[in-house]
């Protein structure tokens, strides 16, 4: 009896293989296909692309990395404003645009781990609703870009807290 079900198995296994294969067959074999304009995905909610490093940003990190370069493992901890500034904790922060941050440390990030939320810098009251991405900053291996938004996906200032763990 048990042969007839792994038997079984076997042939259900061979046949949804065979159905996925056909599947992808058909599709590729159409690639010239245009779908209608009203299923195509909607645009993105906004650019997910970080600005361009500027001259005094990476004159900046360098002479961070320079500072201070023999760190071995640690979490380190910033609080930023709205604005661009920083509320307390370490790092240096630079506001290009809205909704968008860079945050560098003295010592490289690049490998570390990134967790920020969207927060205020005083114990008063409970944050606007927001979204927070974060990133290695492209170009400064001894920094983190972190980008705010509203709930509708709009880029916006919001204070943030940021957690970078390194090992």
């Amino acid at each position: 009896m048990s042969t007839f079900f792994r038997r079984k198995a076997t042939a259900v296994t061979f046949a949804v293989l065979a159905l996925t294969l056909a599947g992808g067959g058909i599709a590729a074999a159409q690639p010239s296909a245009k779908a209608p304009q009203e299923a195509v995905q909607p645009a993105a909610r906004g650019t997910n692309s970080q600005p361009p490093v500027t001259a005094e940003s990476a004159r900046s990190a360098k002479a961070a990395l320079k500072a201070n370069s023999t760190l071995v493992a640690t979490a380190t901890t910033v609080v930023v404003n709205s604005n661009g500034t920083k509320a307390r904790g370490t790092g240096t922060v630079i506001k290009y645009g809205v909704g968008q941050y860079e945050v560098q440390f003295g010592f490289t990030v690049t490998t570390g781990v990134y967790v920020a939320t969207v927060g205020r810098a005083d114990a008063c009251c409970i944050p606007p609703g927001g979204e927070v991405s974060v990133a290695p900053r492209l170009s400064t291996p001894n920094a983190v870009f972190v980008q705010t938004r509203n709930s509708a996906g709009t880029p916006t200032d919001l204070g943030f807290h940021l957690v970078v763990h390194t090992s």
